[in-house]
């Protein structure tokens, strides 16, 4: 398995990631599955907030593995703060994985229900320097998660990412994407759940505070078909439907999952 090919396949899937990347294997990897009853009520736990640019959007691209939108991270234009976190932390990019039909996709797994995808706000904390910097300490990175649920009253606010999913059909594809407001896709709710853990995709360096969000948003099942028309493949090859770009639930190891809600 050559280093720079691992992806969701048998042959370079997540239970081959370690043999490039060992930190896998480690004690605090994500994502989890979260269950209702091991989870801890917080009453310290405060709400969190994010003040976002619109202007800090710039690109939207297909690596391949996911569908990504940049933002300008140069400084705090785009921050989170509250909840579990101390100080600001700016957003980098946001991205989505998802499965290949309606009942799987999402990462993080709830009381055994599998969502139909799962999108991150990738957030990293200035105090370190920079993103490389952020990504070597255990207070690095914060990660805003969001589970997308197919319904029958679809939330328009995925559309404008969906809309450009067609100039970005195939691997290495990258298209302006400007003036987004990405808090148009938090959920009502702001109740979360927080634990420490991982990157979901190699070299999966523990350093993020996860906030996951109690409450999905929705979308249609044409717009899920939408993000699995997206290909793996470059431009002159043959499409290779990008789908199931999830890593499964890693071993919770004595972890403490808190809630911001009863």
């Amino acid at each position: 398995m050559a280093h720079s090919v691992w992806g969701y396949d048998s042959d370079n899937g997540p239970e081959r990631w370690h043999e490039n990347y060992p930190m896998a294997k480690g004690d605090n990897q994500s994502p989890i599955e979260i269950n209702s009853k091991d989870v801890r009520y917080d009453t310290c736990l405060s709400p969190w907030h994010a003040s976002y640019d619109p202007g800090a959007a710039k690109t939207i691209l297909n690596n391949g593995r996911t569908c990504r939108v940049v933002f300008d991270d140069t400084f705090d234009r785009s921050v989170l703060r509250g909840g579990p976190l101390l100080g600001a932390y700016r957003l980098r990019q946001l991205h989505l994985h998802w499965g290949s039909s309606d009942d799987h996709g999402s990462e993080h797994v709830i009381d055994g229900v599998k969502y139909a995808a799962e999108l991150h706000m990738v957030h990293w904390n200035p105090k370190h320097g920079n993103f490389a910097g952020a990504l070597k300490q255990s207070d690095g990175v914060a990660v805003v998660g969001i589970f997308l649920k197919v319904g029958k009253t679809p939330k328009p606010e995925m559309k404008r990412i969906l809309e450009e999913i067609d100039n970005i059909k195939t691997k290495g594809k990258e298209a302006p994407f400007q003036h987004f407001d990405p808090s148009i896709l938090f959920p009502k709710s702001r109740d979360y759940w927080t634990y420490h853990g991982s990157f979901t995709t190699p070299p999966c360096e523990e350093c993020i505070t996860w906030i996951l969000l109690r409450e999905p948003i929705e979308v249609s099942s044409d717009q899920m078909a939408r993000l699995r028309s997206l290909s793996k493949n470059g431009e002159n090859e043959p499409v290779n439907p990008l789908v199931d770009n999830w890593r499964p639930p890693q071993p919770v190891k004595g972890r403490i999952v808190r809630a911001s809600f009863k």
